[in-house]
């Protein structure tokens, strides 16, 4: 079966390959106009209003049944901003795409003209900036662009196309939400799932898969550090949480590199420390915000487990009363588990992506420590899932940081700046040619 479907695919990809190159040529400007407005307008997890509006109004008009404020959070009275387009298109397979909206509290400094000068009040009541420093953008322009073109040749595919706005991604809580609010239920469960990440390693122009492991698991904790405050000038008479947190952020640094076995990847970071108010006071308190990166669940539990001694065995060392213990939190709503690509599924797609962008522009992926809650939609393995990577640097920036040794601007960084326009066009034509492989085959 496998072999008489690629054998179809060959006789027919010229077709698909006019037909798509051009429909992408011809609507890239109009995507171009529409990322740039989201990159300049980018919405914190748990506020994309306007994005979703956005997403939903150019699915409306592209032709697709929209649902607005899909998804539930958890012990939580927020609304939910999830978008599901749908397009059926006869008997065939369901697949789902899914692209990520918020953005993240950097203040953008990378020079462009369309540069978000946004800024937002955070939990904490601090004015914070607001960019768009993972790409969301380039993902939701992506969408939108897929969205209307597999609208446009809808006589070269059959079965039911579903299109989701997924918020809070990078809080780990908007896939899970959209799925306890009956998500598959209410619109179809799929067959195959898909889904695209910019990459700020590799040149606009190529595209990234891999079979197996892509992402890890994510936790992030919150530790509290307690103790009892006084006077800068008589430590002696208080019990210094300033000096346990110092303690506790170097003690961390050895779950990895003495507990964990070498060949088991895992990450613990410290990403904030808040403790104090003034230059002569010790204070009662430090908050810490950690992050836990696995692909083990045994390996995941055991770093969980150590983070709480360690935090426990330095205040019980520094004579802190029993009721003054530190308090270990893992966050449940923003836990995701690790992606592993569907073996068969990834080999077809990386076999056409080959075809499309040459074998030397595309790339294998390996395994990365960052996460995303994509690897939900996956139902723990029982629905074939991918998710691949498309270049996003300017190719004449990557070959000079190639020839100096430059580090290039990272996901999260101030000065990530994709080149939208190389970007949007392969992200647009690699989403596009897997879906209409991904609906031959089935």
């Amino acid at each position: 079966m496998i072999t008489r479907v690629v054998l179809l695919c060959s006789v027919v990809s010229c077709g698909w390959c006019q037909t798509v190159e051009s429909l992408v040529e011809r609507q890239l400007g109009s995507i171009l106009t529409l990322y740039r407005h989201v990159h300049a307008n980018p919405e914190l997890s748990y506020h994309e209003e306007q994005t979703a509006r956005l997403i939903a109004e150019e699915l409306r008009k592209a032709g697709y049944s929209v649902t607005e404020h899909v998804g539930q959070y958890s012990n939580s009275t927020q609304i939910c901003y999830g978008v599901v387009g749908v397009l059926r298109n006869g008997s065939g397979p369901t697949v789902l795409v899914r692209a990520d909206m918020d953005a993240l509290p950097v203040e953008e400094k990378t020079g462009l003209p369309y540069s978000s000068t946004r800024t937002y009040r955070s939990e904490r009541g601090e004015t914070v900036p607001i960019m768009h420093a993972c790409g969301h953008d380039v993902h939701v322009a992506t969408l939108i662009g897929v969205g209307r073109l597999m609208a446009q040749i809808r006589d070269q595919w059959r079965g039911t196309l579903m299109l989701i706005g997924q918020p809070a991604e990078e809080r780990g809580a908007g896939a899970r939400a959209m799925l306890s609010d009956s998500l598959y239920q209410r619109f179809g469960r799929p067959d195959v799932v898909l889904g695209l990440h910019t990459d700020a390693e590799h040149p606009a122009g190529t595209v990234g898969v891999a079979p197996g492991p892509t992402t890890a698991s994510v936790d992030m904790i919150d530790v509290t550090i307690r103790g009892i405050g006084g006077h800068g000038a008589y430590p002696h008479t208080a019990k210094d949480p300033i000096v346990m947190a110092a303690e506790f952020v170097m003690a961390l640094q050895t779950i990895v590199s003495r507990q964990v076995p070498p060949r088991e990847p895992a990450v613990v970071t410290v990403g904030s420390i808040c403790g104090g108010t003034k230059h002569n006071i010790i204070p009662d308190e430090v908050q810490l915000q950690l992050t836990v990166r696995t692909y083990n669940d045994r390996i995941r539990e055991q770093i969980l487990a150590a983070i709480k001694a360690k935090a426990y065995g330095i205040a019980r060392a520094a004579d802190v009363p029993t009721d003054h213990m530190p308090v270990v939190y893992v966050r449940p709503d923003e836990h995701t588990p690790p992606q592993h690509n569907d073996t068969a599924l990834a080999q077809r797609l990386e076999h056409i992506f080959q075809r499309v962008f040459g074998k030397e522009n595309v790339y294998r992926t390996e395994p990365t420590m960052g996460g995303e809650d994509f690897a939900y939609y996956r139902l723990g393995g029982a629905i074939p899932s991918c998710f691949f990577r498309v270049g996003g640097v300017n190719p004449a920036v990557y070959a000079q940081a190639q020839t100096s040794g430059e580090q290039l601007p990272s996901l999260h960084s101030a000065r990530f700046a994709p080149d939208a326009e190389q970007t949007l066009r392969t992200a647009m034509r690699a989403m596009i040619h897997a879906l209409l492989d991904v609906f031959s085959s089935r």
